[in-house]
């Protein structure tokens, strides 16, 4: 499949302990988006999103905003070919 596309991201910003993954992992669900979500040493938040690309885009576009309680200040998206993730999972 061609429309498949893979987004490597990361998050910046008060995004660590406001369920910032926990709400990724909804979001990409409800999008049938594969991949996973983890929260960096360095207080970033580090995501990897898989499917077709509009539903990629959409996950990234997500980011920006995030969980309620987050304060998101950059995001940064390298885009690549899918890896064959199966499922979203929180990483820790």
């Amino acid at each position: 499949m061609t429309d498949r596309t893979r987004a490597h991201v990361l998050v910046s910003g008060t995004v660590q302990g406001v369920y910032y993954r926990a709400s990724t992992r909804d979001a990409a669900r409800e999008r049938g988006v594969d991949g996973w979500v983890k929260n960096l040493a360095d207080g970033r938040v580090e995501a990897v999103f898989e499917g077709r690309e509009e539903d990629v885009e959409s996950m990234v576009e997500w980011c920006h905003e995030g969980s309620p309680a987050a304060s998101v200040e950059e995001v940064e998206a390298s885009y690549g070919d899918p890896e064959g993730e199966e499922g979203f999972e929180i990483r820790r």
